[in-house]
C-alpha cells in the first residue's frame, strides 16, 4: 500500500464495511497485521472514529471513512445491519474490490450483487462476539470464522491476526448452522434482557432448547450438516463461548433500533411456511420481538 498518499486515495489489502462493535474488534486486531480501511455509516461518524475509540483495554485509532470518501480495498468485509446491506453493497462496489464478504447475520448472499465475471461475492459465518456501551467496545468471546471458497487470502488475513478462520467447503450448511445459533440465543437476550450464557441456566434454558428442537427439521431438511443433538450441542457451545457477551438483538433493543429478527426469526419462520410446517414457539417469540421494538405485525 502507498502509505505517502493521502489515506482516501490509498489502496488497502482490505476494508471492513460497518463500524459497529464486532466490525471495530475486526478491524482493531486486523489493523496490528495489516493495513485496513473502516467505513462508517456517514462521514461524521467516520470523523468521531478517527479521534480513537477503546476497543478492550486500548485506546485505537483506525483509518476510518464516510461512505462518499472510501478508498480502493483488494477486499472488503461487509459488517452491517442485514437492513443496510445493499447500500453496503454499492460501498463494497465502488472500492472496486477482487471480493466482497458478507459475515453478517441471516442469509444475505442474494444481496450482495456482483458487478462482472472478476468479483467473488459470499457470505461467510462467523461467531465472534463484541458489545459496545459508554466506555467502548467489548470483545466477548472468541469464535470461529469461516469463509466460502475463493476467498483463502482474506482467511490468511484473519489468521495472520490470530482469528481462528478457514474457508470451508460446505458453506451452506454452515451459515444454516449459524441461523440456528442466532434463531436460539438472540430473541431471547433480547426479551429477557441477559447476556448469551445466563440462557443456559433456569428459567431461559428450556426455552432455548425448545426453539433449537423446533427450528432443527426445517433447517435439516435444507441442508443442516448436524443431527438434533449436535445442533442442540452447537447452541449450548456458542453461548458458552460468549457467556459475557450482548447478542447484536440485545445491543438493539437496549439502543432503542430496529432488530434484525426478520432476518433471523422471520427467515426461519418463512422457510417453515415453504414446508408447510408450523414453528409456534419461534413465531410466539418472533411476535414478543417486534412489539418490544414497537413494530408489531
Amino acid at each position: 500500500m502507498d502509505t505517502s498518499a493521502p489515506p482516501s486515495r490509498r489502496r488497502y489489502p482490505l476494508a471492513i464495511i460497518g463500524a459497529g462493535a464486532l466490525g471495530l474488534t475486526f478491524a482493531t486486531r486486523l489493523a496490528d497485521s495489516v493495513p485496513v480501511a473502516v467505513l462508517a455509516r456517514d462521514r461524521l461518524r467516520a470523523e468521531a472514529l478517527r479521534q480513537g475509540v477503546l476497543v478492550g483495554a486500548r485506546l485505537r485509532r483506525l483509518d476510518v471513512f464516510g461512505p462518499d470518501e472510501a478508498p480502493g480495498a483488494d477486499w472488503v468485509i461487509v459488517l452491517v445491519k442485514t437492513g443496510d446491506t445493499s447500500v453496503a453493497a454499492a460501498t463494497a462496489l465502488a472500492m472496486q474490490p477482487r471480493g466482497v464478504l458478507s459475515l453478517q447475520n441471516g442469509l444475505v448472499e442474494e444481496l450482495l450483487p456482483a458487478a462482472g465475471p472478476a468479483l467473488l461475492v459470499g457470505q461467510g459465518v462467523t461467531t465472534e462476539g463484541a458489545y459496545r456501551d459508554a466506555q467502548g467496545v467489548h470483545p466477548a468471546g472468541a469464535g470461529e470464522t469461516l469463509l466460502p471458497p475463493g476467498f483463502e487470502p482474506v482467511a490468511a488475513l484473519l489468521a495472520a491476526a490470530g482469528f481462528v478462520a478457514r474457508v470451508a467447503p460446505d458453506i451452506a450448511a454452515a451459515r444454516l448452522a449459524k441461523l440456528l445459533v442466532n434463531a436460539a440465543i438472540n430473541p431471547l437476550a433480547a426479551l429477557f434482557q441477559v447476556p448469551n450464557g445466563a440462557l443456559l441456566q433456569p428459567p431461559h434454558r428450556l426455552l432455548l432448547d425448545t426453539l433449537v428442537h423446533e427450528a432443527w427439521p426445517i433447517l435439516h431438511a435444507r441442508g443442516l450438516a448436524l443431527d438434533e443433538a449436535a445442533a442442540l450441542a452447537r447452541v449450548h457451545a456458542v453461548a458458552t463461548a460468549t457467556a459475557g457477551n450482548r447478542a447484536s438483538m440485545l445491543q438493539d433493543v437496549l439502543a432503542g433500533r430496529r432488530t434484525e429478527i426478520d432476518a433471523i426469526t422471520g427467515v426461519l419462520l418463512r422457510l417453515a411456511d415453504e414446508a408447510g410446517l408450523e414453528l409456534p414457539v419461534h413465531r410466539a417469540v418472533y411476535t414478543l420481538v417486534r412489539t418490544l421494538e414497537g413494530t408489531a405485525p
